[in-house]
């Protein structure tokens, strides 16, 4: 917990809860937070959500999954007696018309990227009550794991073990003693393909094909625990089974709580599990420390230095290949398992985490230098992924270039930044099978 505008809460009026990260009722520390200070001023509990049409780089394929959230959270919350408001409009502005109704304290979730840390600075600078963040999103928060940019994961990982079991605890839930019917909906979630028509949003990209939400991320969890968790440390890398837990887009979008699904599978135990809780703590919190500590994470200059300079140093090697935007948007290059990776993403809002790897690589060899290699990844990635524009995002993009990693044999166009090629692909399982199943 941490306090972004200092004061003493009014004893009259409600608590507000300002929904941003965390759009979920189950282990959700913000929303618990807020429960006990409406219990202690004997005040009810409401909840506000700005939608924004105009989220940058965010399309239908977002904004669906988005709804369907909104539609599970409206319903999960007023079960406990809180109602939540959607309003269309700059979300701290929402916020701070609705603290303007008559709240005592706001009370928000974390998010890491630069506009979710402008937004809280925003309404902190103009409220005339408390605002408090209490972390939901990571584990471990951030600043309690490390006061600085971590170089790997290797350097962060024994820093989260030291602590990870005093953070993975169950989170109790309060049954909230004061409520209200005084709080006017807003827009109408409950069908969220109905909205999402309305919405003056670009509606290119349409959305995937797993459905959002806190109901179906639990269910999702479920099935991930009992029937591929077991196995995950070993089929996790094969794109040609479905061996991936497909949880990433319910953490991007705050339907599942990473405690949730830490305990869960702790619980379950086993070598899956313990692969899973390093992908899910180890890395994930990896990328939430960039976010925090590096100003350039979404940008080329981001990068580490020695990556940098190496990629510069080799960017006027001779590229057999090159394809503009288009090319590479229509899955229109002569590598057919590229090209499958591609369609997999645009297709379905998702790609399979090991061939993420290897489809970077190969724009970076295809196009003119390395600043435009990194601007098309993130171009394609946050426009097709359910989860684009999360810090997982940024971190894995980064990866190719270099960041979180180390020099290895010097390669023309790579330098000493790590090397992939399809011979790899072979080894490690049937890549033609995974170029069948995502032929044109």
């Amino acid at each position: 917990m941490q306090v972004l505008r200092p004061g003493t809460p009014r004893r009259e009026g409600f608590v507000l809860l300002w929904v941003q990260a965390t759009v979920r009722t189950r282990d959700n520390h913000a929303l618990e937070y807020g429960v006990r200070e409406a219990n202690r001023l004997n005040l009810p509990l409401v909840a506000v959500f700005g939608l924004t049409p105009s989220y940058p780089e965010a399309n239908a394929r977002h904004y669906a999954y988005l709804l369907e959230g909104l539609r599970d959270l409206r319903v999960n919350l007023a079960a406990r007696g809180i109602p939540l408001r959607v309003t269309l409009g700059s979300p701290p502005e929402m916020a701070l018309n609705a603290a303007g109704e008559g709240a005592a304290l706001v009370v928000t979730d974390v998010g890491y990227t630069r506009l979710q840390r402008e937004w809280r600075g925003w309404l902190a600078d103009r409220l005339d009550v408390p605002l408090v963040q209490v972390e939901s999103e990571a584990v471990i928060p951030v600043g309690v794991v490390s006061g600085k940019q971590e170089y790997a994961a290797r350097t962060i990982r024994p820093k989260i073990h030291r602590l990870w079991h005093d953070y993975l605890v169950p989170l109790d839930a309060h049954d909230l003693r004061k409520q209200t019917r005084d709080w006017e909906a807003g827009e109408d979630v409950r069908d969220p393909t109905r909205l999402l028509k309305t919405l003056p949003i670009d509606h290119s990209v349409p959305p995937g094909d797993e459905e959002g939400g806190e109901n179906a991320a639990h269910d999702l969890l479920e099935d991930f625990i009992t029937r591929k968790l077991d196995p995950y440390d070993t089929r996790r890398n094969d794109p040609t089974v479905d061996g991936s837990s497909r949880l990433s887009a319910h953490l991007h979008y705050g339907h599942l709580s990473p405690l949730s699904a830490a305990l869960a599978a702790r619980e379950h135990g086993g070598p899956g599990a313990d692969a899973f809780l390093e992908e899910l703590i180890v890395r994930r919190e990896l990328s939430f420390n960039l976010c925090t500590y590096n100003p350039h994470y979404d940008r080329y200059e981001g990068l580490p230095g020695w990556a940098r300079a190496t990629l510069e140093e080799h960017a006027g090697d001779r590229r057999e290949s090159t394809y503009t935007r288009a090319e590479l948007d229509g899955a229109q290059t002569h590598d057919p398992y590229w090209n499958a990776a591609q369609r997999q993403m645009t297709r379905t809002g998702r790609m399979h985490n090991y061939m993420r790897m290897y489809w970077g690589k190969k724009i970076l060899e295809w196009t003119p230098t390395p600043q435009q290699a990194y601007t098309e990844m993130l171009w394609l990635n946050n426009r097709h992924e359910q989860d684009g524009r999360d810090p997982n995002s940024y971190a894995g993009i980064g990866w190719v270039l270099g960041l979180h990693d180390r020099p290895w044999t010097r390669r023309p166009i790579f330098g000493t930044v790590r090397y992939m090629n399809a011979g790899g692909l072979k080894r490690k399982f049937d890549i033609d099978k995974y170029a069948r199943q995502w032929a044109e």
